[in-house]
């Protein structure tokens, strides 16, 4: 028998009211306050649109320092029929070390019975699981010092939207990029391009924060990664992340669904090394007009 959206909801809203009452001091869910009324609303009616994905973190704390990891948690509306999607992070991490600390939490997840909810065994999976990778950051930290030769790669990522309009997601483009110290640029309007240049991990990272909870039209065509003995800041192509417009074609009604110039996109990428980029991103080479 087919689980329904509705009986879905309905036992997320179950396991939040059980992770509240575990969690109950200040600071330990965050949880927007609307998100809970809004699937209760939709479940009054079940005949509108669906609500917001609920999404919450929650911290926990780890060893006897109580060093705080914080899980990330986003609900698709079918959960627990399909897999929530976990995130843990902690300022005490090297981004090396929550990366492979995510990985395995994600192994952990998937191994779990189907259909059944889990963000409380995920919790408790951080909780006795995450130490290690805490303390591999201290050695790592420790030992860097000695040393002589450091090898770093700069990771550089291009994405390709059908489009990007939103100011809402254009700001959550560029907060993120200056959060991660990424350089690069977000080209608006349709297409739309970003390119981002930077440590592995962070690129990573903002790929994994633009992309969820929903942007369904969007892919990373290609990656490059250059290695050094030196400061990957010598190695990248820009020197900030820019806000890239150009003058588009036309203006077609309110939602100003216009294409960009690509030509005057292709001349941007031949400025900066990167003209070979324009056939990845759209399968055709670029050509300039005379």
């Amino acid at each position: 028998m087919a689980v329904t959206v509705q009986e879905c909801l309905e036992l997320q809203l179950l396991e939040v009211e059980m992770l509240l009452s575990m969690f109950p001091k200040k600071g330990e869910i965050n949880l927007d306050e609307d998100a809970v009324p809004g699937v209760q609303r939709y479940l009054r009616k079940a005949d509108g649109a669906l609500p917001p994905q609920l999404e919450y973190s929650i911290a926990i704390d780890v060893g006897e320092t109580k060093v705080k990891v914080e899980l990330q948690v986003l609900l698709p509306h079918m959960y627990p029929q399909v897999a929530p999607q976990l995130f843990a992070r902690s300022d005490a991490l090297h981004r090396q070390q929550q990366l492979r600390l995510n990985t395995h939490l994600a192994s952990h997840v998937s191994s779990l019975d189907s259909g059944e909810l889990c963000i409380y065994e995920a919790v408790q999976w951080v909780k006795e699981n995450s130490l290690p990778y805490l303390e591999d950051c201290k050695v790592s930290s420790e030992s860097a010092s000695e040393e002589v030769v450091v090898k770093e790669t700069l990771h550089r990522m291009w994405i390709y939207s059908h489009h990007i309009y939103r100011q809402e997601l254009r700001k959550k483009i560029f907060d993120c990029a200056k959060k991660l110290n990424l350089t690069g640029f977000c080209l608006t309007g349709k297409p739309g391009v970003i390119c981002v240049e930077g440590l592995r991990a962070s690129c990573e990272e903002f790929w994994h924060a633009i992309r969820y909870p929903n942007w369904k039209h969007i892919s990373c065509k290609h990656v490059e990664n250059i290695e050094t003995e030196g400061s990957i800041d010598n190695l990248r192509l820009f020197r900030a992340f820019e806000d890239l417009q150009f003058q588009a074609h036309g203006d077609y009604g309110l939602r100003n669904d216009y294409h960009m110039d690509l030509g005057q996109f292709l001349e941007f990428l031949k400025q900066h090394q990167s003209g070979h980029i324009f056939q990845i991103l759209f399968g055709v080479e670029g050509k300039l007009s005379d």
